[in-house]
């Protein structure tokens, strides 16, 4: 059964630009209802990876299984949704409200121009409630903080309901006091709609105590385990995979840890 495998299953997966070598050898499966985060330093192939599964970018070298399908079969691009770094980059001019920019992740499923029915339409409210932006269905998206913003834009990635929820740098933009909010928003994602999620983030602390697998990448894959098995790296192995010194300090109150680079 499909339930009991990987949603995605990476094997020897290498890419370059010209004779750059920007990943090697990459092995990584990825469990239904996982929430991994997979972190490394700028230039480590992060971004890099998420366009290889995204069928953006095509590997030298390797295979991506994605539900048990080669990659270069699978068609159901709807099971799998994506929020990039670019995505809040847009004219805050732009005369659309919220509950415009979300439906607009249905034209591929009902297409172009084509009225939206009862079905879909419920399909919209539900994906801006579970980002928290029901309040502001109506409101102009460029009225809202970069950090509202950016839920609308997972809520757009959500209205054809996948099952993986993929995401690069989602705060950036993101107001350092309403971070923790919204970790626990994706945390809901997870955990209450049972949605997969992929995460590219620099805020080791912040998401330690949120996802519940690490990938930690700098061109090759040096660690890859559960959250529990991460926070049990030494800071001395961390420091060598990010090139520079990393320290990760514990806190109370259940705010998990913090990164710090020196």
């Amino acid at each position: 059964m499909e339930n009991n495998k990987s949603v995605i299953e990476i094997n020897h997966l290498s890419f370059r630009y010209d004779k750059e070598v920007v990943l090697e050898d990459i092995n990584l499966k990825v469990p239904k209802g996982a929430f991994l985060g997979i972190v490394g330093p700028n230039g480590s192939g992060k971004s890099t990876l998420l366009k290889l599964i995204l069928g953006l970018l095509k590997s030298n070298q390797g295979e991506i299984n994605l539900f048990g399908q080669p990659h270069q079969k699978f068609k159901d691009w709807d099971r799998i949704g994506y929020v990039s770094q670019k995505a809040n980059s847009f004219n805050t001019g732009f005369p659309a409200t919220v509950r415009e920019v979300v439906s607009s992740g249905l034209t591929k499923k009902v297409g172009l121009f084509k009225m939206i029915g009862k079905k879909h339409s419920g399909n919209i409210e539900r994906a801006i409630e579970s980002v928290g932006m029901s309040a502001f269905s109506n409101r102009n998206i460029g009225e809202l903080s970069g950090g509202q913003q950016q839920r609308v834009f997972i809520a757009r990635a959500l209205v054809s309901e996948p099952d993986v929820l993929i995401l690069d740098e989602p705060t950036v933009g993101v107001d350092s006091r309403n971070v923790q909010a919204f970790y626990e928003m994706l945390e809901h994602l997870n955990k209450d709609l049972d949605i997969t999620l992929l995460l590219v983030t620099h805020d080791i602390g912040t998401i330690s105590s949120k996802v519940t697998h690490v990938a930690c990448l700098n061109k090759q894959l040096h660690f890859h385990g559960n959250t529990e098995e991460f926070e049990h790296m030494k800071e001395s192995d961390l420091s060598g995979i990010y090139g520079h010194d990393v320290q990760l300090l514990h806190h109370d109150h259940n705010h998990g840890h913090e990164e710090v680079e020196r």
